[in-house]
């Protein structure tokens, strides 16, 4: 199945007819607990659903699939994910990792792993010279996110891939803004990835969720699925089950998505009340030839900001109809976020940014809404 189309894997892989009812639509097996046979075994695979279940089985294949992946470990959420990775490593272990990422790997790494003995070092992933300058001697992992979150910086990921490997190191990109099919990291050498199924995997903002999944099938990722089994953050059967019925439309919803982004990202740079915008699509983009050699599409996320201040971001963010003013991104509506109140009063991210995540509304009148907003300012 895996040189077909990635449209007709997203649809097929995972999924198959019910044998008992010949269900075209896989069944919810939300048993907890499976029978053995006589001799103590069991010859499906199944004993208890921490360690096992067939909802999930069948949303790791999937995914593995589309990535092109060894193997999978669906999590509860895409932290949980996020964690198992760094709980693979041992104290003691340096950890590289963007000075522009998720704010909350930022905390995890900061306020749980450094306690419990990691290493960790942030710097501006845009320059390769930086990160070669802060590899280690026990630089274990090199953490990837790019395009970056919330200014969207694009860093070569097969650059870094090789500097990895030159230390001994692996390298883990979190995709959560890239699914399937929009930046293929595998190919580009990167040997873990990280989703936060949430967002455009599951995609319409009603299951929470997350996954690792590795190049290789190999000791490391033993680790990974050790924690995945041992501490149980494990998805339910259902949220399993909506995460494949999400991912079914999967390549049609990110090609909307790309496609207004950038539309999205066309009116703001050109509208006098914004100061900047940030979306790799752009030809001003710093990082849009690198982008476009490595990223099929451009992405459904773009940030931007406003001349002035926290005021008149803050003002322009009450001020829309249409867009949401709330947390999260990938879902079918369109949101926008003020990132540095959320980010809390550590936050780098400038005061008069904010961030969009935008849906699967027509262009058109998001565009319109932005207009109006804007100029009411």
């Amino acid at each position: 199945m895996e040189d077909r189309k990635f449209e007709t894997l997203a649809i097929h892989a995972g999924a198959e007819i019910d044998p008992a009812t010949k269900a075209v639509t896989s069944p919810i097996y939300p048993s907890t607990t499976f029978e053995r046979e006589a001799d103590g075994s069991y010859p499906q695979g199944y004993s208890y659903t921490r360690s096992g279940n067939p909802n999930r089985a069948a949303l790791e294949h999937c995914l593995s699939t589309l990535e092109g992946g060894a193997a999978a470990a669906a999590f509860s959420s895409g932290s949980a994910a996020a964690a198992s990775i760094f709980r693979a490593l041992s104290p003691g272990d340096h950890v590289l990792a963007p000075d522009d990422m998720y704010h909350g790997i930022v905390k995890m790494l900061t306020e749980v792993f450094i306690p419990w003995g990691l290493k960790p070092s942030f710097v501006d992933f845009s320059d390769l010279a930086n990160v070669r300058a802060n590899l280690r001697h026990n630089t274990k992992l090199i953490w990837l996110e790019t395009p970056s979150n919330p200014l969207l910086k694009i860093t070569d990921i097969e650059a870094v891939a090789e500097l990895a490997r030159s230390a001994g190191a692996l390298l883990a990109c979190d995709n959560t803004w890239t699914p399937p099919a929009l930046q293929p990291v595998f190919a580009l050498g990167a040997d873990l990835i990280m989703h936060a199924s949430t967002k455009y995997l599951a995609g319409h903002s009603d299951v929470l969720g997350g996954v690792v999944l590795s190049r290789r099938d190999d000791e490391f990722f033993a680790r990974i699925r050790n924690l995945q089994v041992l501490e149980g953050a494990v998805p339910s059967p259902f949220d399993c089950w909506l995460t494949l019925r999400g991912i079914k439309t999967l390549p049609y919803r990110m090609r909307a998505h790309c496609e207004h982004a950038a539309l999205v990202a066309e009116f703001l740079s050109e509208h006098p009340r914004v100061a900047r915008v940030y979306y790799p699509g752009l030809a001003s983009h710093p990082g849009h030839e690198l982008a476009a050699k490595q990223m099929r599409r451009f992405g459904g996320m773009l940030s931007f900001t406003v001349t002035g201040g926290q005021e008149e971001a803050m003002a322009l963010a009450a001020r829309v109809k249409l867009f949401t003013r709330a947390t999260s991104l990938g879902g079918v509506e369109s949101l926008i976020e003020h990132r540095a109140s959320i980010e809390g009063p550590d936050s780098k991210t400038p005061q008069n940014l904010l961030r969009l995540s935008v849906g699967l509304e027509h262009p058109d009148d998001l565009i319109a809404d932005l207009r109006q907003a804007l100029d009411g300012l």
